[in-house]
Parts: structure tokens; C-alpha cells; sequence
């Protein structure tokens, strides 16, 4: 079979009909049938069911008639194959672990059913700041000065640390401690001195057991963008382009006492939290957000949607903080949305057409570079 990226929206409309999809969440390891043993989470644990739900009900209603929902478990193998599921929406994090962004991947990889989501070894660095900020680095892309510890080592002391030296050298803060995984901005502690610095790391670290990160703190403006594949929805029509779709950039507002962008668990997302940018004002700025963007996703060989945080510094100069390799994709409502869906209509989109996009890409990467791994769907097309 021939593709190109006109057939895509015959795809699409021939597969509507046929394709079986299941969109996980994330399943709870104290339901008894979850898993074989309990064991310990380093992140803090949320289902996602209801967005799962939001983008069950959103493929349904562009056309797909065979959409399910399922929690990611020990069981999901068994489940997919008893509705004969032809594609996975990854839209978990995990139950229990280390690296629980991975497992799913890996479990679907292992038997052969393609997903919407990136591969295990991508969503396991994403997830992981240490080793995302680690390969950014090696990618000449500008992230702010880091290291990480881990407790296990005994208590960090910077001072004397070589690490440190080679980090930092002569500075000695402000410092950003966060857990080297973790969501929603939970646990993430601005940290004025070098003396206090141990201290929390043994916080952070004892809350986890996991490894923390360090950080320089960057005290200027804090901004999001969200970028796809190259598949870009305009005006109701697909097209092809060589750079990745990048979402209108997000500036994420500090009230006057944050230092760090809050808790969407304390305080949810609205408009007032996080706005458009002003394209008169920050033009420079814009284009320099989706030109990072777009590097971070090409030269990272990334296959999914995910959202940036970027930092300035004092200087103005942009700096790439990580990256949530599962954004937040619930359907806004009048009083909360998400950081994509605020910049949708301005692109002329919206929710339905933003599950379509992420569908399209995957579909448009599967036909081009992947065919031989989708045999079970081209049979659908016969």
C-alpha cells in the first residue's frame, strides 16, 4: 500500500467504522485486582479517568463508533484482546514504579498493538528531568544548571560536592529542589541558600525515595507550548509540513507571592492563571518559544504530543525547564481548561479538532515509517 498524506483523511473516515481504540488511565494499585503486589509510587498517583472519558467521548463524536475506555493494569492485556482493540491512546501514567510511563508502551509493544503515546525508552526520559535535561544538553538546546542526588548516597554536601562545583560553580542561589519525576508541580521547593539546600533534598528525598534534582532558579517570565507532529489541521484540512505543529505559547501568570507556577491540584487552571500571549508585544518571543518547541521534538526524535515549560533567566534568555510527555487533555469547561486548549481558537480549533490532530499524527507517522508494524489495521481497509 502507497500512502500519502492526501489519503490521510480517507483513512481516517474508511477506519471510523472499524477501528477498535482503547484510551487507558491510570489504574489504582489498592484495587485488589490492579496488580500481583503493592509496591511504592515515587509520584504522586491520579487516574486521569474522567479526561480518558473526554477523549473517549470526542472520538466518538468525530466519527469513530468502536472507542473504549480502560484503566492500565494488570489485566489490560486481557482486556484489550477481548475487544479485539486495534490501537491504544495512552492516556496513563502509570500505577505503581519507577519509570511507570514506560510500562504501557512496553506492555503494548510486546504484543504488538501501536499506540498513540511515545515509545518506552522516550516516556521514561520525558518523565525523568534529570535525564531529559541531560539530553537537551547534549543537544546544545538551553536549559537552566543542574544536577541531581539521590539520598541513598547520604546527605549532599555542596559545598565540597565536585558535581556541584561543575554545575554551579560560584553560585550559591536561589535553587529550584523538585522530585527528578513528578506531576502538578507537587513537592517543588525555591530554596534561597546553599546551607538550606541538604536539608530539603532530604525533604524531597524521603517523600520519594527517589532521585531529586537541583536547579538554578530562573526569576524571569514562565511560559508553556505544546507541540505535535508534522501533520498541522487548518481551516478544516490536513497538510504536511517539515517543522512539528506548535500550539499557540502559553504565558503561565505568578501572583505576587509565587515564585514557582502553583499546583493545578491547589489551584486549577483558568484563564486568569494562564494567558494568550500579545502577539504586538511578544513577537520575538513567541517565535522563539515554538522555534525551541519544534527543536526539542526533532532533535529528541519524539513521536507525541507534549507540552514544554520554559523559564527566562534575569537576561531575558529562554530556557527549557521539562517536558510532560502526557499533557493535560481535558475538555474545558466555563471555569477550567488546559494549557493547549487556551491558545485553540486562536489557531481556528477546537477541542474536537485538537483529538483529531493527535489521532491524524499518529496515524500519518504509523502509514509512513511504521507500516509494518500496523498489518491488523491495513487489513481494515480491504
Amino acid at each position: 500500500m502507497h500512502y500519502t498524506i492526501t489519503d490521510l483523511p480517507a483513512i481516517m473516515d474508511n477506519l471510523q467504522s472499524k477501528l477498535r481504540i482503547a484510551v487507558t488511565y491510570s489504574g489504582d494499585k489498592n484495587d485488589p485486582n490492579a496488580v500481583i503486589y503493592k509496591t511504592h509510587n515515587p509520584r504522586s498517583w491520579k487516574s486521569y479517568q474522567k479526561v480518558a472519558e473526554d477523549i473517549q467521548a470526542t472520538l466518538k463524536e468525530i466519527g469513530f463508533r468502536h472507542v473504549f475506555t480502560m484503566p492500565e493494569n494488570k489485566n489490560l492485556l486481557e482486556s484489550l484482546k477481548k475487544n479485539t482493540i486495534h490501537l491504544v491512546w495512552i492516556n496513563s501514567a502509570g500505577v505503581q514504579g519507577y519509570s511507570p510511563m514506560s510500562h504501557t508502551p512496553g506492555m503494548l509493544e510486546m504484543v504488538g498493538i501501536p499506540y498513540v503515546g511515545h515509545h518506552p525508552v522516550n516516556a521514561a526520559k520525558l518523565d525523568n528531568k534529570y535525564a531529559f535535561k541531560l539530553e537537551c544538553q547534549g543537544c546544545g538546546i538551553p536549559t537552566a544548571p543542574f544536577m541531581n542526588w539521590n539520598g541513598a548516597r547520604g546527605k549532599l554536601m555542596p559545598k565540597v560536592n565536585k558535581i556541584f562545583k561543575l554545575s554551579f560553580g560560584s553560585y550559591d542561589g536561589p535553587f529550584v529542589v523538585k522530585p527528578v519525576s513528578g506531576r502538578a508541580s507537587l513537592l517543588i521547593y525555591v530554596v534561597d541558600t546553599i546551607d538550606e539546600l541538604p536539608d530539603v533534598v532530604d525533604e524531597v528525598y524521603g517523600k520519594t525515595l527517589d532521585t531529586v534534582l537541583i536547579e538554578k532558579y530562573l526569576g524571569g517570565r514562565e511560559f508553556c507550548i505544546a507541540v505535535c507532529g508534522n501533520v498541522h489541521f487548518e481551516e478544516g484540512r490536513f497538510s504536511i509540513s517539515r517543522k512539528p505543529f506548535a500550539f499557540s505559547p502559553i504565558e503561565r501568570v505568578l501572583e505576587e507571592d509565587e515564585r514557582i507556577f502553583t499546583s493545578m491540584d491547589k489551584k486549577p487552571i483558568t484563564g486568569e492563571r494562564a494567558k494568550l500571549m500579545n502577539k504586538a508585544e511578544d513577537s520575538v518571543i513567541i517565535e522563539r518559544l515554538k522555534e525551541l518547541g519544534q527543536t526539542v521534538y526533532l532533535d529528541l526524535a519524539l513521536e507525541s504530543l507534549i507540552r514544554l515549560d520554559i523559564r527566562a533567566d534575569e537576561r531575558g534568555d529562554l530556557k527549557v525547564l521539562e517536558a510532560n510527555p502526557k499533557p493535560d487533555l481535558k475538555k474545558p469547561s466555563e471555569t477550567v481548561t488546559n494549557l493547549i486548549c487556551i491558545g485553540l481558537a486562536e489557531q481556528g480549533m477546537d477541542y474536537n479538532d485538537l483529538i483529531r490532530l493527535v489521532l491524524a499524527n499518529r496515524l500519518h507517522q504509523l502509514f509512513t515509517h511504521k507500516m509494518h508494524l500496523i498489518g491488523h489495521i491495513t487489513e481494515l481497509m480491504t
